[in-house]
């Protein structure tokens, strides 16, 4: 095997399935999108643009991709939603099984519908936690209860659903919030204790669904719904920092670039936000500045 066909170009000796502590599942499906198209091109960008990081970690002061990081083969299940969202639920199953870290990256939100499905039947009272500009909160949409309007809405049932970041909805969709649970874009502006407060609704056991539309299109304009007035970076990274370091984030995924040849910075960014969630996940704890 060639050295740059893994994960960021690491060596054979840490990207094998049986010794890796982490996967990841990349999900190129574009199946339900209903503006721009792309985000099946996203896994693929995003990995081009990972072979192109530096793989020391400034803060945590880690080489985190030596504990090991399995490039699965995707899953290009495209006959339905529902056959999508069913081989992803298995794939992620299989790996928890082997207890792995199990990360994905889209493909469109509807991705997160079956990896959310096996974390939450594998781990009790579990939280998702929904990094967002959309809601996302459907029931059904466009006759499909495994749409990308309908992402989190199983989970809003299911499990302990945080949603931060929201500046987009269906008016119907405000019935089905726990509004002590979402914390909107406009809000969180002038809280200064949104962190804290969104942390404090978590249970122990966190999965974290990542959709890059949350992310303000200045920093992250390569997506297929961008919405104005979103997260920037270092204040994104101040959020995921303390979840890291308060919860047992038991996996994740990324969601909805749309990649641009224009703009090859989101990918970038989106390669950055991952490799960083690992960091965070491996070596945040064991610092001695986060503690109080």
């Amino acid at each position: 095997m060639e050295q740059n066909s893994n994960y960021a170009g690491i060596p054979d000796s840490y990207a094998t399935s049986e010794k890796s502590k982490i996967v990841l599942i990349p999900v190129p499906y574009d199946g339900t999108s209903t503006w721009k198209k792309g985000a099946d091109k996203g896994p693929d960008a995003f990995l081009a643009a990972s072979k192109n990081m530096e793989l020391y970690d400034i803060e945590t002061e880690s080489e985190v991709y030596k504990h090991g990081v399995f490039l699965s083969a995707p899953i290009t299940e495209n006959n339905s939603p529902e056959a999508m969202v069913a081989a992803v639920t298995e794939k992620v199953k299989s790996y928890l099984n082997r207890n792995k870290f199990v990360t994905l990256f889209g493909g469109e939100h509807s991705i997160s519908i079956g990896a959310i499905r096996a974390f939450s039947k594998y781990y009790e009272n579990l939280t998702v936690v929904q990094i967002d500009a959309h809601a996302d909160l459907r029931q059904s949409y466009q006759g499909s209860t495994c749409n990308h309007a309908c992402a989190l809405y199983e989970a809003s049932q299911t499990t302990q659903l945080i949603q931060v970041g929201i500046r987009s909805m269906e008016h119907n969709e405000k019935s089905v919030m726990n509004l002590d649970n979402v914390f909107f874009a406009h809000e969180m502006v002038s809280n200064e204790y949104w962190v804290e407060q969104a942390i404090e609704r978590m249970t122990d056991n966190v999965y974290i669904t990542f959709d890059l539309d949350a992310l303000d299109p200045s920093i992250l304009p390569a997506t297929g719904t961008p919405e104005p007035g979103g997260l920037l970076w270092y204040e994104t990274l101040a959020f995921l920092r303390e979840v890291f370091k308060e919860k047992n984030v038991v996996g994740f995924d990324i969601v909805e670039l749309c990649p641009d040849p224009a703009l090859y910075a989101s990918d970038f960014l989106a390669a950055k936000l991952y490799y960083k969630m690992l960091s965070y996940k491996f070596h945040l704890k064991s610092l001695d500045f986060i503690e109080d």
